[in-house]
């Protein structure tokens, strides 16, 4: 695996492997894992593997603990809704707020993202629409012009990067998270900015509640 390709930092690629492989119980809670062990399965030096595991402790993935190294930590649908709860809220101000402060062009480029990941759901492309959704929900932050508004909600969904990737395995997700993305939109170009929260809270909540499945099914159950 090299650095290059498509884009996508082998850091990124190696983290993604590895929280679809603790979300699914591949890697059980307790599983230690060895920087070297890792650079050679991936094909990488220790340095991409060593950001991956530091991106996945910043998430609660992984626990670094002295003297013992890297451990998987054990995922609880509690631990995960707590999250989304607090990130929806946050998410829901911002909204109302880009609901009334965002430019023309703006909303333009929230709608020509929306119309364009039809296409990954259509394909159930995870890896695009994941870097979709980033790009969406970081629009709407930037939509505020309310820089620390939108620096704090960056901040906290960093911690739940990883989550808001596997709630879109569970079945049929990706397709509602879709069409809450259009209602959401639509109550924007209302002008509707208590409608357009109270649609993000749900959409919010609905991801919290399929990851939460996800997690019994394939983890707790």
């Amino acid at each position: 695996m090299s650095e290059a390709g498509d884009g996508t930092l082998l850091s990124d690629r190696i983290r993604n492997a590895l929280t679809d492989e603790i979300a699914s119980g591949v890697l059980a809670a307790g599983t230690s894992l060895d920087e070297q062990h890792l650079a050679d399965r991936f094909g990488a030096s220790r340095t991409p593997v060593r950001e991956a595991l530091r991106q996945l402790a910043v998430s609660g993935l992984v626990e670094m603990r002295p003297r013992r190294g890297v451990l998987v930590t054990r995922l609880t649908s509690a631990r995960m809704m707590d999250m989304f709860e607090t990130i929806a809220e946050v998410e829901t101000l911002c909204v109302r707020l880009a609901t009334y402060r965002m430019t023309p062009l703006e909303r333009c480029r929230l709608s020509d993202l929306h119309e364009a990941s039809k296409a990954l759901v259509a394909a159930r492309d995870l890896d695009g629409y994941e870097s979709f959704n980033r790009d969406f929900h970081g629009s709407l932050y930037a939509a505020t012009h309310n820089g620390f508004m939108a620096e704090q909600a960056l901040a906290i969904r960093s911690r739940l990067d990883v989550f808001r990737r596997t709630q879109l395995r569970h079945e049929g997700r990706m397709a509602a998270s879709h069409e809450e993305h259009g209602q959401v939109l639509a109550a924007i170009a209302e002008g509707d900015g208590e409608l357009a929260a109270r649609r993000m809270r749900a959409h919010m909540l609905n991801a919290a509640s399929a990851l939460g499945r996800y997690i019994a099914d394939t983890v707790e159950g």
